[in-house]
């Protein structure tokens, strides 16, 4: 305990430096929640230890408020450890646990609206995505400026909707709910089969001893991982202690949201960003006083103030969306683990295609492996086949007097038209959004390119426009090329071209398309669910959010469109992420009481992803592609360390790594690589270049980075980012 009048270190919540020195007006302990000002602005930080800035008493400032709050020992240690090895500043760190706004300040009052559904205005995309914002937080209203952030539209949409009353004013006091998790209780219904009730045993086990450990849920897809982890949280929150819930992408989970209510009595408290900023604070405050113990969230919940956490599980642990590149570069699987080790308790990794990293510490019995090798009630695995491109070529299709390349060979043709006629349902998935992403004259070479980002545009249908996936922009399409006046054509398929040939094939099906930018919160997905499972579609058409978790019992056929567009990748996890994908997509099929199919188009049918999923055999093609990255050195058999620099003045960018170059050291047993352009060398209209620094799997390289990098000082309008064992070589 400090008394009053001792000088503390002060950590400020995004403030990127070790903290500042404060004087206590009150007495505290460490990890106590204070106010500061910086700079003459009032921020929140926490006491991190005895002040050291050796300042004369007058330059000292005293804290502002000491609040009823604090982080525990153990937190403190994390965010000092997630320090070192990501070299995220402390305070940074601190900032995505502090990551509501006026914390501890009372709300600021905002005018508030509800949603008007007796309104008989016409239900525009962007009014059902406002309707859908309301609904996804229990109709509670909502500030403007919530309403454009989750619903994703402008001030323009929210004016014309409270203008025609679609938007009713509703006060201007945020409303307020206390959560309690104490709700919570077993049903008692779930019968476990033999598999999934030996790895809840010796996770219970685990929960029950106490102590670190890390526990890989390995288990088919459709063998019931998710009621296995059920339980143990159950026996986690029923001892008194908290329990996460980490999943990849929260807006897809509605399937999920059902399990867990039907489960627990109660459907979850959720953390998410389409949370309004009044529930977030309500959530955060839940978490921080005990009352929620149990949340379900994204890669964010993990940082939220929990008190005496005793379970951490998380789904699909191999999923990329884990990986944070916006602040700071981070993986929160591993974050996860090492908050773990220093509470001393268990965690459960959940995955039917473990990350190669999982794999190896299960090889090096750090991890236990927990094997579920069956589909729960009995159901099939699909059969997985190929179809060779090169010998069962697509016929062309006729759409508005106009001729299209096809796309879907004759082989699947039919076996989508025999799984119609048996009164199934298909699944048709391709890796890529819009109609087609590049729009080009033939004559002169000229592309729709971003002007802000070094990429093509891609095409969209649905929204009569070009699109950058980079940064959002959108320009009006071309018909003719601006620079010789030849009619452009559009090359490659994205997934709005695939459902115009299925519509042309297949007219009388009913068909829906599934991506990232069409299915944009809960509620959307839920109406699609509910069309899968009353039999209203016949085809669905998506990307890789199909293969996260639905399951649609009448589901018999999976076809993936384009097999190979993830093979030849420049990164080293090429092959695991596409087999990864691919394994789960197929995993789709046939999880009901009818047999699956998947069929898998190629140019590539003999390439080792391709023939280990055909055969179900994930563990031989994992030995394979582990041997290679030990013979390169790669993760986990090695370490790589990325430094993305980027500037809005390109001579300036390029100076700047040339000195940074030239002071970088030798390393013994690693190398410094770069710098070079990055793969996607503008973004946003900030050049970006690269280096790349590679040791062996035990070498310390954050500190040979963290030393190299202060050697040369940052010109302005500069930026540094680092990203420990990177997954996006772009």
């Amino acid at each position: 305990m400090f008394e009053p009048g001792t000088v503390v270190k002060v950590l400020v919540s995004n403030i990127p430096n070790g903290g500042y020195d404060y004087r206590l007006t009150s007495a505290a302990e460490i990890g106590t929640f204070v106010g500061v000002h910086v700079m003459n602005r009032p921020c929140v930080g926490i006491i991190w230890g005895i002040g050291d800035s050796g300042l004369p008493e007058n330059k000292i400032k005293n804290i502002s408020a000491v609040y009823n709050a604090r982080l525990s020992v153990p937190d403190l240690q994390w965010i000092s450890r997630m320090a070192s090895w990501t070299l995220i500043p402390p305070g940074m760190i601190l900032r995505l646990i502090v990551n509501i706004p006026d914390a501890f300040m009372p709300p600021r009052t905002q005018p508030l609206f509800r949603f008007n559904f007796d309104t008989n205005a016409r239900m525009t995309s962007n009014r059902l995505a406002v309707s859908d914002a309301f609904a996804s937080n229990d109709n509670e209203p909502m500030t403007a400026s919530d309403i454009q952030n989750i619903a994703h539209v402008s001030s323009a949409v929210v004016r014309s909707m409270i203008q025609n009353e679609t938007l009713l004013p509703s006060g201007d006091i945020p409303v307020h709910r206390e959560f309690d998790g104490s709700q919570y209780s077993d049903s008692g219904d779930i019968i476990l089969n033999t598999g999934q009730q030996v790895a809840a045993d010796t996770i219970g086990d685990a929960i029950s001893h106490g102590g670190f450990s890390v526990h890989l849920l390995d288990g088919i897809t459709g063998s019931g991982k998710t009621q296995v982890y059920f339980d143990s949280a159950w026996r986690a929150y029923s001892s008194g202690r908290s329990v996460l819930l980490m999943m990849p992408e929260i807006a897809l989970t509605a399937q999920f949201m059902h399990r867990f209510a039907s489960r627990f009595g109660a459907p979850p408290v959720v953390w998410h960003s389409n949370l309004t900023a009044a529930r977030r604070r309500e959530i955060w405050h839940g978490v921080l006083n005990g009352k929620i113990r149990m949340v379900v969230g994204t890669r964010s919940a993990l940082f939220l103030p929990w008190q005496d956490l005793g379970l951490i599980v998380i789904d699909e642990e191999h999923d990329t969306s884990y990986k944070q590149e916006d602040m700071g570069n981070y993986h929160a699987r591993d974050m996860a683990i090492l908050r773990a080790s220093i509470a001393r308790i268990p965690v459960v990794l959940a995955s039917a295609t473990p990350a190669a990293e999982t794999l190896e510490n299960v090889n090096l019995g750090k991890y236990r492996r927990l094997q579920l090798t069956s589909r729960f009630g009995g159901a099939q695995l699909p059969e997985i086949k190929t179809i060779d491109l090169r010998e069962n070529r697509p016929d062309s299709y006729t759409f508005n007097n106009s001729e299209f390349p096809g796309h879907l060979s004759p082989p699947l043709c039919d076996a989508i038209g025999q799984t119609l006629s048996s009164g199934h349902q298909v699944m048709l998935f391709i890796n890529r959004r819009g109609f087609a992403p590049i729009v080009q004259c033939k004559k002169c070479g000229w592309t729709a390119t971003c002007p802000d980002c070094s990429v093509g545009m891609t095409y969209h249908k649905r929204l009569g426009k070009l699109l950058c996936h980079m940064c959002g922009r959108t320009a009006p399409l071309n018909t003719v090329c601006p620079d010789c006046g030849t009619d452009v054509s559009m090359r490659g398929v994205g997934l709005e071209q695939i459902q115009q040939e299925v519509n042309v094939r297949f007219p009388a099906a009913k068909t829906a398309l599934v991506s990232s930018d069409i299915i944009t919160s809960r509620q959307s997905l839920e109406r699609l669910v509910d069309k899968m499972e009353s039999g209203d579609l016949d085809i669905v058409i998506g990307t890789q959010i199909l293969a996260k978790g639905h399951h649609f019992p009448n589901l018999t056929l999976v076809g993936v469109v384009d097999s190979d567009m993830g093979l030849f990748g420049t990164d080293f996890r090429a092959a695991e992420h596409t087999f990864q994908q691919l394994f789960q997509v197929a995993g789709r099929a046939g999880r009901g009481a009818h047999p699956g199919q998947v069929l898998l188009q190629t140019y590539q049918p003999d390439h080792p992803v391709l023939t280990a999923i055909c055969a179900s055999d994930r563990d031989s093609f994992m030995v394979a592609d582990m041997a290679g990255r030990r013979a390169a050195q790669m993760p986990p058999y090695g370490q790589l360390i990325a430094v993305i620099v980027e500037g809005q003045r390109e001579s300036v960018l390029q100076k700047y790594c040339a000195d940074l170059a030239a002071a970088a050291p030798n390393l013994t047993g690693g190398k410094i690589m770069g710098p070079i352009a990055a793969q996607i060398y503008q973004i946003r209209n900030w050049y970006r270049m690269r280096f790349l620094v590679a040791g062996g799997a035990n070498a310390s390289l954050q500190p040979i980075v963290s030393k190299w990098l202060s050697r040369v000082k940052q010109p302005a309008n500069t930026r540094v980012k680092i990203d420990v064992n990177p997954i996006n070589f772009m």
